[in-house]
C-alpha cells in the first residue's frame, strides 16, 4: 500500500485524459481504447510513485474486471441474440408490423414510436438512427417537416429504447457498476422514461399540427415493406421470441439467461421460417452476424450486423475503462475525488443532483458514455449504500443522465454518429430531443422531492454490507496473492 495521492496529481491526470480524449475524438476522430490505455499507464506511474506496488495495481485492474464480467457475457451474448434475431426473421416482421403505424398526420408522434421499438428489439440507438432513422429522415423532409425537428423525434424514440431495452450494453452496463440487478433497473426507470415520453409526444404532436403534410407520399415505407415481404417469411409467430424475453424478465430469470435463451430461439427460427441454414446460422452469423442479401441496398444495410464480433468495441472499452477504474479505486484517487464532490451534496437530493451533473461534465470532458457509466457507478456506489439508497437509484441516474446526454453534446462518439447518419448538426437536433433533456430534469425532481426514490430494508442494508466487505476481502487476497 502507497500513501496518499495529492489532489493535484490526480487533477493532473484528468486533465490529461480529458484533453487527449478530446483530441482524439475531434482532431483525429480515432479510437479511444488506445488513449483509454496510455492513460490507464499514467494512471500507474502516479499510483507507483507515492508508493504502490505494480503487482497491487495489476491484481485491483484484474478484480475490478472480474466484478462486471457478467456484463461482458451480456454483451457477448446480445450480438449472438441480434445476428439470431435478423437471420430467423425476427427484426423484419418487429420493423415490417411497427411501420404500420406511420401516418402523414402522426409522423413526428409515430417517428418516435417506431424508432423506440426498432431500438428495444436491437438494443442499439445507433442501429435505429443508422438506418430506419435514415429513410424516416428522407419521408419526413418529404412531408415538409423540418430536418432538425425529424432528427429530435428519432434521436428521442432510439435513446428511449436504447435505454429501456435488455439488449442495450448501456442498460447492462449500469446496473453492473451500481451493483443493481438488469430488470430492477429497467423497472425503475420506468418511473422517468414515461412521464418524459408522454411529454414528448404531445410536443411532438402539437408541433406535427402545424406542418402541411398534404403532399406526403408513403412510396417509400411500402417499398420498404415489400422488400421485406418478398425475402422473409414475415410469419407473426416470430413474435414469440420477443414475448417469451419480455415473459422472462417478468418472471426475473436472470438477464444473461434470458438473453441467451432468445438468441437460441431465434437460431431455431433460422430453418423453421426462413428455410436458411442450421449450421450455417451457428458457423457463421453467431459470430460474425447476419449478412442480407435481398439486392435492395438500404434493406441490406439494414439488416447486416449482429455477432459476437459486433460487440468488440464495447467490450474492448468497458475492459480497459474496468481497469482504470480499478486504478483509481484501489490507489484511493477515486476517494479523493469523490470526497470532494460529496461535500455539498449534504442531503439526498443533493446527491442526485451531483450524480446526474457529473454524468453530463464527463461526457463533456470524456466524450464518451461508457466513461461516465464506469467511472461514476463506481464512484457514488459506497455513497448511495451509506444512505443506504437502493442501487437501482444510483443506476438510474447514469442512464437518465449519462446515456441520454451523450448525443447532446457535439463532440462526443454519439454525436458524432448521429451528425453522420442522420445529416443533422448536433446544434441543430439537440433542441429537438425532448425526451433526453426531460427526463433527466424528471430524475432531478424525484431527488429533492423524493419520489420513487427507494431505500434499503435493514436486511438489504447489512446484505450490502456484508457484500461490500466480502469484496474488499477478496480483492485484498487477490492483491496479497
Amino acid at each position: 500500500m502507497g500513501k496518499k495521492i495529492p489532489v493535484w496529481q490526480i487533477l493532473l491526470l484528468i486533465v490529461v485524459m480529458v484533453g487527449a480524449l478530446m483530441f482524439t475524438v475531434l482532431k483525429k476522430e480515432g479510437y479511444m481504447h488506445g488513449i483509454l490505455a496510455m492513460v490507464l499507464c499514467l494512471a500507474c506511474i502516479i499510483a507507483m510513485l507515492n508508493g504502490y506496488k505494480w503487482s497491487y495495481l495489476q491484481s485491483a485492474m484484474i478484480n475490478k474486471i472480474s466484478s462486471s464480467m457478467e456484463a461482458v457475457l451480456i454483451f457477448i451474448t446480445v450480438g449472438m441474440l441480434v445476428a439470431m434475431w435478423i437471420s430467423g426473421g425476427i427484426v423484419q416482421a418487429m420493423i415490417y408490423y411497427g411501420l404500420k403505424i406511420l401516418s402523414p398526420q402522426i409522423f413526428l408522434v409515430a417517428s418516435c414510436i417506431l424508432c423506440a421499438i426498432v431500438a428495444i428489439a436491437t438494443g442499439s440507438s445507433w442501429t435505429t438512427a443508422g438506418t430506419i432513422g435514415v429513410a424516416l429522415m428522407g419521408i419526413g423532409v418529404t412531408m415538409g417537416i423540418s430536418a432538425p425537428l425529424v432528427a429530435g423525434s428519432i434521436i428521442s424514440g432510439a435513446y428511449l429504447g436504447d435505454k429501456m431495452s435488455p439488449l442495450s450494453d448501456t442498460t447492462n452496463l449500469a446496473p453492473a457498476m451500481a451493483g443493481a440487478k438488469l430488470f430492477d433497473h429497467i423497472g425503475h426507470m420506468v418511473w422517468t422514461v414515461t412521464p418524459s415520453l408522454i411529454v414528448s409526444l404531445i410536443i411532438y404532436f402539437i408541433l406535427g399540427l402545424g406542418v402541411d403534410t398534404s403532399s406526403a407520399t408513403t412510396s417509400d415505407i411500402e417499398a420498404l415493406q415489400q422488400v421485406l415481404k418478398d425475402n422473409f417469411n414475415l410469419n407473426p409467430l416470430l413474435f414469440i421470441a420477443p414475448i417469451l424475453v419480455v415473459v422472462m424478465a417478468i418472471k426475473k430469470l436472470p438477464a444473461l439467461a434470458s438473453i441467451f435463451i432468445g438468441a437460441m430461439v431465434g437460431l431455431i427460427f433460422v430453418p423453421i421460417f426462413q428455410g436458411g441454414s442450421l449450421a450455417d446460422a451457428a458457423c457463421y452469423e453467431l459470430y460474425a452476424g447476419y449478412v442480407s442479401e435481398t439486392g435492395d441496398a438500404f434493406v441490406d444495410e439494414l439488416l447486416t450486423r449482429g455477432g459476437i464480433e459486433s460487440m468488440f468495441y464495447s467490450t474492448s472499452l468497458c475492459l480497459i475503462a474496468l481497469a482504470f477504474a480499478g486504478v483509481l479505486e484501489s490507489s484511493g484517487m477515486l476517494a479523493s475525488l469523490c470526497k470532494i464532490l460529496l461535500r455539498v451534496a449534504k442531503t439526498n437530493g443533493l446527491l442526485i443532483m451531483i450524480t446526474l451533473f457529473t454524468c453530463i461534465i464527463v461526457n463533456i470532458l470524456c466524450a464518451d458514455q461508457y466513461i461516465s457509466i464506469v467511472l461514476l457507478g463506481a464512484m457514488y456506489k459506497e455513497e448511495f449504500e451509506n444512505r443506504r439508497l437502493k442501487a437501482k437509484n444510483l443506476s438510474r441516474c447514469l442512464e437518465d443522465a449519462g446515456t441520454l446526454s451523450s448525443p447532446l453534446i457535439p463532440w462526443t462518439t454519439c454525436s458524432a454518429y448521429m451528425q453522420g447518419a442522420l445529416g443533422v448538426n448536433t446544434f441543430a437536433y439537440a433542441p429537438f430531443a425532448f425526451l433526453n433533456w426531460i427526463c433527466p430534469l424528471i430524475s432531478l425532481f424525484y431527488g429533492f422531492t423524493g419520489i420513487s426514490i427507494e431505500k434499503m430494508t435493514e436486511e438489504e442494508y447489512e446484505e450490502a454490507m456484508a457484500r461490500r466487505e466480502e469484496e474488499q476481502k477478496r480483492a485484498a487476497e487477490a492483491i496479497e496473492a
